[in-house]
């Protein structure tokens, strides 16, 4: 019968125990004349050899057991666990085995809001491209039909179509940009400055704002260049989505002013402040989500992508940088975000 670990040290204990009581015995038979105080003073000897031999026995079987778990793959990726100790502080072991469970379980949690996270983006990804994509299918369908005769109707139906597709482009475009983030895109990081960058953008929405008779200017003129550092392109990027927001969601005659200030020694803040409609404060901490919206008629109205924020956060979570907005409806939004200054 092969025995276990367990019973093979409880043996061998019994037999030094046993061989331990027989020496006395015979130290007491051939060697002393025992009386009742030699006796007793026996008896107290061997009960605190017998403990001694117990303790340094469990103490050696928990070690082999130990030594088992090292040897095995568990803690292939806890190098600290791997270090193996031939003195061994109970204590301590327990405290890291209560760390490594406590990592393990945080882990599986991520592993599951991960889960959770990519079915509800699948979900929100095939929303997003089949409401525009099905209804260009339905006007190009319609336009094909030769019961539409009407050439100004066609027209109509055609420009429809082409701003469905508009809106597939941008969706996939923005896509590409955050998986691009995501996996790491290296930065090109520069001074710059982003008196020159932003006034740049404010151009290039002339004609958009017009239309809206919206007003996008710095809060104040500055005279001298404020010198940054970071990747110029991607900057410029965040510029455009928080103006374009601001335009989409403001008020005919209303406006857009920047302001560039500093954040600490070492950072300038730059804040886009607009009085469109605002944001409710329940809203305020899903606003960089992908393709939340905080009125989802209203905004797929408006076009785009429904990701101008999330790619703000991802670009800036890229510098190190932090993003931040705050908000009143009714009164407006601003949005700020922080940057090095340059060397």
């Amino acid at each position: 019968m092969k025995l276990s670990l367990l019973q093979k040290q409880a043996l061998r204990t019994g037999l030094i125990a046993v061989f331990i009581l027989l020496f006395i015995g015979i130290l007491f038979w051939f060697f002393i004349n025992p009386g009742t105080f030699e006796i007793v003073l026996a008896v107290i000897v061997y009960l605190i050899l017998i403990y001694m031999l117990f303790i340094s026995q469990m103490k050696k079987f928990i070690y082999l057991q130990l030594q088992r778990v090292y040897e095995s793959n568990l803690f292939d990726n806890e190098p600290v666990l791997k270090n193996r100790s031939s003195e061994l502080d109970f204590e301590r072991f327990i405290q890291k085995i209560k760390k490594f469970a406590e990592t393990k379980h945080q882990e599986i949690e991520q592993l599951h809001d991960r889960d959770d996270f990519r079915k509800d983006f699948l979900g929100d990804v095939s929303h997003e491209l089949k409401t525009p994509l099905f209804t260009a299918q339905g006007y190009l369908l319609t336009v094909l039909d030769d019961s539409v005769e009407d050439p100004e109707l066609r027209k109509k139906y055609l420009e429809r179509t082409n701003k469905s597709i508009e809106r597939l482009g941008y969706i996939v475009k923005d896509l590409d940009m955050i998986a691009r983030l995501e996996s790491g895109m290296k930065l090109e990081q520069d001074d710059f400055n982003i008196v020159k960058t932003l006034a740049d953008v404010f151009e290039l929405f002339e004609l958009k704002a017009g239309k809206k008779n919206i007003r996008i200017d710095f809060k104040e003129p500055y005279a001298f260049p404020i010198m940054v550092r970071a990747d110029k392109e991607k900057i410029e990027q965040v510029a455009i989505n928080l103006i374009s927001n601001s335009i989409k969601y403001g008020k005919l005659g209303g406006s857009t002013l920047v302001s560039i200030e500093p954040h600490s020694v070492h950072q300038m803040i730059i804040h886009f402040e607009d009085d469109g409609v605002g944001i409710q404060k329940e809203n305020l901490p899903r606003l960089f989500e992908r393709f939340y919206r905080v009125d989802k008629s209203r905004s797929r109205e408006q076009g785009g992508s429904g990701l101008g924020l999330a790619i703000v956060k991802h670009i800036m979570e890229a510098h190190d940088q932090e993003v931040f907005v705050q908000s009143e409806p009714g009164h407006g939004s601003t949005f700020s975000f922080t940057l090095n200054k340059a060397v």
